[in-house]
């Protein structure tokens, strides 16, 4: 099973910007798609974006479309979530997970059940 580490989290005024990194151990990290999700303070864990595993395919949630990229490096074994033009409703800590299957559907909708997660990273973007 794959560990993950998140980092890069920090507080940032709004308009800045921030660059998450996800450093994966302990297994091949370029057959596992991956993803970035989210929880704010009182919500529920949201989907942010996700990668396939050679980084040909990504996907995004709407509210995050135009302003993050997500992207990875197979051969240093980390993700990377750069996030641009923040809000103060970015404000969560951010997660990454791995599916060794590669099922996006998963990594976007079903992303609950998904075993292997990072400890998150906090996220305070200021008005």
């Amino acid at each position: 099973q794959v560990q993950l580490v998140e980092s890069g989290g920090g507080l940032v005024q709004a308009g800045g910007s921030l660059r998450l990194s996800c450093a994966a151990s302990g297994d091949t990290f370029s057959k596992y798609a991956m993803g970035w999700y989210r929880q704010g303070t009182g919500k529920e864990r949201e989907f942010v974006a996700a990668i396939s595993w050679s980084a040909g395919s990504t996907f995004y949630a709407d509210a995050v479309k135009g302003r993050f990229t997500i992207s990875r490096d197979n051969d240093k074994n980390t993700m990377y979530l750069q996030m641009n033009s923040l809000l103060p409703e970015d404000s969560a800590v951010y997660y990454c997970a791995a599916d060794p299957h590669g099922h996006i559907r998963v990594l976007t909708t079903y992303f609950k059940a998904l075993d292997a997660w990072g400890q998150g990273t906090l996220v305070t973007v200021s008005s």
